[in-house]
């Protein structure tokens, strides 16, 4: 019985699906990782959704290296982005929350703006399950105080 309850998928990941645990599967995290190491401005939002979304998946050196690569930007300004990111948990964000910061800059977040289906990270990769479970508590706080 233990082994086979061990065996279960967990019970937040309703069905098997096609996400991804490599960050470039993500045309969108391709498009800005690629920036990054060649050294392109991605702007400050641009560096904000990279290091909410990356993570959970890089090495926090190797996102450090990658940050601290922008013009006018350095490993110590890199780190303490990481820093506030990891301390405040922030979950990754919507494709909503990218295209109004993306209005904000001039470089393209989200490379094909155009396609509805593009840049929705959580239909691309697979997060830890504790960000699914902190998305899940948000909405239901957010719907209980909507009702109230």
């Amino acid at each position: 019985m233990k082994e086979t309850e061990k065996n279960k998928p967990n019970q937040v990941n309703l069905v098997e699906d096609n996400r991804s645990n490599d960050l470039r599967q993500s045309p969108m995290m391709a498009h800005l990782q690629d920036a990054l190491e060649k050294g392109t401005d991605i702007g400050h939002y641009g560096r904000l959704t990279f290091a909410m979304i990356a993570r959970h998946f890089l090495k926090e050196d190797e996102l450090i290296r990658l940050l601290g690569n922008q013009p006018d930007h350095n490993e110590d300004e890199a780190r303490a982005l990481v820093s506030q990111v990891k301390a405040r948990n922030y979950n990754p964000p919507r494709r909503e929350r990218l295209l109004e910061w993306q209005s904000q800059q001039d470089f393209p977040i989200c490379p094909n703006s155009d396609d509805t289906g593009s840049c929705n990270v959580y239909a691309e990769l697979k997060f830890p399950n504790g960000i699914y479970e902190n998305i899940q508590e948000f909405y239901e706080k957010q719907t209980g105080d909507s009702e109230a």
